[in-house]
């Protein structure tokens, strides 16, 4: 039940959370960016969510909870290595003047991408010593 509830905060966050925050004139309505850019925005974010409801509907009512918080891992997880890639490809996650929200440092998307991932493999980890083994 934990990780269940684990993994379902963290689908919260990219499914719920992310829209909520990229709806906006920084994102979806940025005057800067080309339609060709809200488009993949927009659908990323309706991926992520679909994705989202498809791994609560895995791990609450098809009881597939690592399965889960794989697909779970993948969506965070391309995050991570979107940002560790940026200079490969001329991506930032600062802003046009400059600025960066910044949490002790640390760039605030890569810190909630990377608490998720951490807090997923944790999921995962409860999961797979609670599961009863069968006896040999």
């Amino acid at each position: 039940m934990l990780s269940k509830a684990l993994i379902t905060v963290c689908v919260l966050f990219y499914a719920v959370g992310s829209p909520i925050v990229e709806v906006n004139s920084s994102h979806v309505f940025n005057p800067d960016w080309t339609p060709h850019v809200r488009i993949h925005e927009v659908w990323q974010l309706i991926t992520n969510s679909s994705i989202g409801f498809i791994v609560l509907w895995l791990i609450w009512i098809e009881k597939r909870v690592v399965l889960g918080a794989a697909i779970s891992l993948a969506v965070m997880g391309s995050f991570i290595v979107a940002y560790a890639l940026q200079d490969l490809y001329g991506g930032s996650m600062k802003f046009l003047n400059g600025s960066e929200n910044l949490v002790f440092g640390i760039n605030f998307g890569l810190l909630v991408s990377s608490s998720i991932v951490i807090t997923l493999l944790l999921a995962i980890y409860i999961e797979t010593k609670t599961q009863t083994k069968p006896s040999a």
